[in-house]
């Protein structure tokens, strides 16, 4: 007897009478637990239907492998299968199997000794090269798992009758402290294998109707290797209701589950049909990526990428898609096994590394969970690129759906930035449907071109429009127009690409009057101010104290006027980002760019000597706040704005 059960010796029985129900008290410490671990461990109820199939399981595999050796504990009995019964006017639930079974002391230490593992116990006796091959079908271990039963049962019995033995045995306790075993007569015992009988609580009658099963069924073992029937009995209406014969018995899961199974064994269709229920959708799958690892960690995985963008792709409170099973028993629907820029993906995992114990709800604390979780998201990432390579329509379909998340990564996981950097996508100055890569881009630099220029904003449409473009585009430069939100940041945050960094278009100074100007074009360069307009210049920065300089501008060709961050912090975009969420306090002052040869900027170079100074400080004002509307904001003093504009179409209509 372990040590954490106390026994109540049996008195002697007088000689032919049968022997009485040996009765056990769990102690203080281990009762404690088993309140601790039903009311607290688990917080779905719906486990324990999980555990018990995955006893049954278990069971089945034990068997199986016993019968290697031992022919004559499986004979010509039926197939190995999981049967569940539900009888709604008694309030019981069953679930019986016809596996190993459980032989007196075998039931002892399995159900009368929490946190003992039979599984673990088992696969210690195998030794050699047959522990790797049998532990994969190993799923449920008696002991915690199979207390999760008193979380819907106010009492419970276990018969059992071990393959080959003619004795046979019930447990029963209701898991207040107690339990009972004694010997049972093999007529009411299963033929061989276990029967686990729940008497159900009041508030747990749900789990006695059959959609319930199959739905917990269908949830949590649809990949169990064993098939899964479902009998009913009969419901009696009244008193004098006639008696009716059981149901006959349901299949309700084959035992066979898709990733397990040979790829090549596998339709096309049936991908799609289980993709559809597995991922909610109703498209078909853009991907389908399928595969079985060896080595340090053996698992296997089935994963899709949706053909479409799912609703709530973008939602904060979105969890994943991602179902992580332990040698075909579902652990979680939701688990967090990939990073959040591939939270599109639907996937499923089956591991037979990771444990199946108390701790489940907790097993992505594991480190082979965490080493498992990169392997695939490093295979799948490494199909996103063979797709760009080999298909690349296809490919533009998926990143026209989830290029915007797939960036997340290049701000979030800088480990994997630079394979991100070859598949993805941008809008340009000179592409604007979005479909040049960075390697494009570079190949494509002008002479004396040492950056990867890109301007940021919230619609790539009003960004190709944007002066700041003006004298990037007089030079035949390139500019990466980035309007999704998670651009701002990435791109502040990343080295470069091919050795040349990325800079913004409005921040500093642009220093490309090396880059030869394209044919008929012009532009300003530096040093290219005549004295009037110099003089202008020093009496705007003395007029507007909302910028932190007035000055000569190279990246201007058209426009007049346009405003840029200064040289050392975040771009103007960045910051508004940052002090919107009051992250950066007062938004730094912008520098204003003037275009010295345009024709507006030298006829008020003219005028600087006019009697009339509000006529010519009302011009700088309006010309700093058209400058700001460029940028996609308001004037930041409206009324202001507005008497100013009125003054000076007045002046000019007189």
């Amino acid at each position: 007897m372990d040590a954490n059960v106390e026994a109540a010796k049996p008195e002697t029985q007088p000689e032919g009478q049968a022997r009485q129900p040996e009765n056990h008290e769990f102690q203080a410490d281990v009762s404690r637990l088993l309140h601790l671990m039903v009311h607290s461990v688990y917080s779905d109820r719906d486990i324990f239907l999980r555990e018990l199939i995955s006893n049954g399981a278990d069971a089945c595999e034990k068997l199986r492998h016993e019968a290697l050796t031992n022919p004559e504990l499986t004979g010509d009995a039926a197939a190995f299968e999981i049967t569940i019964g539900l009888d709604k006017n008694k309030r019981l639930l069953s679930v019986e199997d016809n596996g190993i079974g459980m032989s007196r002391e075998e039931l002892s230490t399995a159900l009368g000794t929490i946190a003992s593992s039979g599984t673990r116990a088992f696969l210690e006796k195998l030794g050699g090269d047959e522990k790797p091959a049998i532990a994969a079908d190993l799923i449920g271990q008696f002991g915690i798992g199979f207390y999760s039963v008193f979380m819907v049962a106010d009492k419970v019995e276990v018969d059992t009758r071990r393959a080959g033995s003619d004795e046979a045995w019930r447990w029963t306790s209701d898991g207040r402290g107690t339990y009972a075993i004694e010997p049972l007569l093999l007529a009411d015992a299963p033929a061989r294998g276990t029967r686990v009988r729940l008497h159900m609580m009041e508030d747990a009658t749900e789990y006695l109707q059959s959609w319930k099963v199959q739905s917990i069924v269908r949830e949590y073992s649809s990949g169990i290797a064993v098939p899964i029937a479902l009998v009913e009995a009969p419901q009696k209406d009244g008193k004098d209701a006639k008696e009716e014969e059981s149901k006959e018995p349901k299949r309700i899961s084959e035992g066979s589950a898709l990733w397990a199974r040979p790829k090549d064994k596998i339709e096309e269709s049936e991908y799609t049909e289980f993709y559809r229920s597995h991922a909610g959708q109703f498209d078909e799958p853009l991907l389908t990526i399928h595969w079985r690892a060896e080595g340090r960690h053996e698992y296997t995985v089935l994963a899709f990428i949706p053909g479409s963008r799912p609703l709530d792709l973008f939602d904060p409170a979105r969890k994943g898609r991602n179902k992580l099973y332990v040698r075909r028993v579902l652990i979680s629907r939701d688990t967090d096994l990939l990073p959040g820029w591939l939270r599109f993906v639907r996937l499923v995992v089956d591991s037979a590394d990771l444990p199946l114990n108390v701790s489940r709800e907790m097993v992505q604390k594991s480190p082979v969970f965490g080493a498992i979780g990169k392997a695939v998201t490093n295979r799948i990432l490494q199909e996103i690129t063979k797709l760009a390579e080999k298909e690349p329509e296809k490919f533009a379909k998926l990143w026209e759906n989830f290029g915007a998340v797939l960036k997340e990564g290049l701000y979030e996981d800088s480990e994997r930035r630079d394979q991100l950097f070859e598949i993805a996508c941008f809008a340009t100055s000179s592409d604007p449907e979005g479909k040049r890569t960075l390697k494009e881009y570079v190949a494509s630099l002008r002479p004396n071109q040492t950056a990867i220029y890109y301007l940021t904003g919230e619609d790539a449409k009003r960004l190709a429009s944007s002066p700041q473009l003006e004298g990037f585009r007089a030079r035949g430069i390139e500019v990466l127009l980035l309007s999704d939100p998670v651009d701002t940041f990435w791109v502040s945050t990343a080295v470069g690409y091919d050795g040349k960094p990325f800079k913004s278009v409005t921040q500093g100074a642009a220093d490309i009057s090396s880059i030869p100007l394209e044919e008929g074009q012009e532009a300003p360069a530096a040093g290219d101010v005549k004295p009037e307009v110099a003089t202008l210049l020093a009496l705007m920065k003395q007029t507007i104290g909302e910028v932190e300089d007035v000055r000569a501008s190279e990246r201007l060709s058209d426009s007049p006027v346009c405003l840029i961050a200064p040289e050392h912090g975040p771009d103007r975009r960045l910051a508004r980002i940052l002090a919107e969420h009051g992250k950066l306090g007062d938004m730094p002052k912008p520098v204003l760019e003037v275009n010295p040869r345009h024709a507006l900027i030298e006829s008020l170079a003219r005028h600087i000597n006019d009697s009339d100074k509000t006529w010519l400080e009302d011009t700088f004002w309006l010309l700093y706040e058209m400058a700001r509307v460029s940028d996609g904001e308001s004037p930041s003093d409206p009324a202001g704005f507005a008497g100013r504009l009125t003054r000076a179409l007045t002046k000019l209509a007189a």
